[in-house]
């Protein structure tokens, strides 16, 4: 299986569970995890480009938003079967529709999920 490159965000809380469950499914180790948070150097665009949306390369070719996703699934075994059917244009455009809610709702996710983070002062 071929490589695949990731770039993340890892200052967010929802980014930084999916890619630790991710890693966890990674159990060939066909993927390179890239928190831009950490170091942008390595990116392919402007690190505020690779914060606003999830970016992937596979085959020596960069993608972005839902076709990142699907790169990175058809790495990992147990969810192939739904980046391969990703690579039909129809799935991919629902799936593309589907990130782009999540992208307007994703500021009220984050900020939910770093409360739920917190450690909870004791009574």
């Amino acid at each position: 299986m071929e490589q695949v490159v990731v770039w993340f965000d890892g200052g967010c809380p929802l980014c930084r569970r999916e890619i630790a469950l991710m890693r966890r499914l990674d159990r060939h180790g066909t993927i390179t995890f890239v928190d831009v948070a950490e170091d942008a150097s390595a990116c392919p665009a402007s690190r505020a480009d690779m914060l606003a949306r999830f970016h992937a390369c596979e085959g020596g070719r960069i993608v972005t938003g839902a076709a990142a996703f699907a790169a990175m699934w058809r790495a990992i075994p147990v969810l192939r079967p739904l980046g391969l059917l990703a690579r039909s244009g129809l799935v991919l455009n629902v799936l593309e529709r589907l990130y782009g809610v999540f992208l307007r709702v994703r500021p009220r996710l984050q900020h939910l999920a770093r409360r739920l983070e917190r450690p909870r002062a004791s009574a």
